[in-house]
């Protein structure tokens, strides 16, 4: 049985439900890649640890400076994918609500192999169930607030990103976690709300999940 933040999954029904609608997103420049530069030919320069870029080295072949840069592995294609989103509203906005949601996404993930693991060693039913109840206490006193601030896109759009960091859709973790009543009125009040906790992560066959698909993967490899 899988388990996951349940904090995480029945706040995003419960609580981006009663937020404004999506407002209007700033413009995101693209970002353009910055070079590091030796100041003397046997001086080593790197780029910072937030920039990610590359290093260069300074050498000395006799009496010309050569400068060997080594930059990052870049997918052209996927790049060219990201601006061709970035060359609209609709598109920058897009980018600002997967950038806003990711992180929680990934907590999810980080959080479904985490408590698998502790769980694992953990034979009685009645100590795992108060494990999950005092974890949820704990997650929920810290993000509740942090989650009622986002949009009904920024929910609509966590609940793909859980689906894709813990393979399993809202509906099912709760189904799970929970039982099978518990999930029927979280689907039922999300609904309410425009939500589908059913809803599927599927790139392959969603243009907009391509879309967050290639922000998030850019995201991982801190290219935007």
């Amino acid at each position: 049985m899988k388990k996951i933040v349940l904090a995480i999954l029945l706040l995003v029904a419960s609580t981006t439900g009663y937020c404004q609608l999506v407002p209007k997103g700033k413009s995101i420049k693209p970002v353009m890649m910055k070079t590091a530069h030796s100041q003397a030919a046997t001086q080593q320069s790197t780029t910072s640890s937030n920039d990610k870029i590359h290093v260069v080295y300074g050498r000395i072949d006799g009496r010309d400076t050569i400068l060997v840069v080594y930059l990052p592995e870049v997918d052209i294609d996927l790049m060219s994918r990201y601006y061709e989103i970035i060359d609209s509203r609709q598109g920058r906005r897009l980018v600002s609500n997967v950038r806003k949601v990711f992180p929680y996404a990934k907590l999810a993930g980080d959080k479904l192999k985490e408590f698998d693991t502790m769980l694992a060693d953990i034979p009685s039913e009645a100590e795992r169930k108060h494990l999950m109840k005092e974890a949820e206490k704990q997650l929920s006193d810290q993000y509740t607030e942090e989650l009622k601030k986002l949009t009904f896109s920024q929910g609509a759009i966590l609940i793909r990103l859980i689906d894709r960091e813990t393979g399993s859709t809202s509906y099912k973790l709760v189904q799970e976690l929970r039982g099978k009543l518990r999930a029927f009125f979280y689907q039922g009040f999300a609904r309410l709300w425009g939500y589908n906790l059913k809803t599927e992560y599927d790139p392959k066959n969603n243009p907009e999940d391509e879309e967050i698909e290639i922000i998030a993967t850019l995201l991982e490899r801190g290219q935007i």
